[in-house]
């Protein structure tokens, strides 16, 4: 497979994972309810955070992970190391 190809299929991969984790961000959002979260008390007094807001950082911070997995593996491959299966 030629470097361009494997470039393009990078990207699509990048692109699906972005597009995968927005889609079940925004559903996590609209799903939980904004009453309901945690409570995190500290010297200033208690932080209020909604399981909603918790579930779409945690689905964008799963995006941001695999893209960095891949792009890594994608740089491994490229300097020489061969594809463990």
């Amino acid at each position: 497979m030629s470097i361009m190809a494997q470039t393009l299929q990078l990207a699509f991969k990048v692109a699906l994972v972005w597009a995968g984790g927005f889609v079940l961000a925004v559903a996590v959002r609209a799903l939980l309810p904004d009453k309901i979260g945690l409570n995190f008390y500290g010297s200033g007094g208690a932080v209020f955070v909604p399981y909603s807001r918790i579930g779409f950082w945690t689905c964008l911070l799963a995006a941001v992970t695999v893209t960095a997995l891949v792009v890594i593996r994608a740089m491994l491959v490229d300097f020489g190391l061969r594809q463990m299966h």
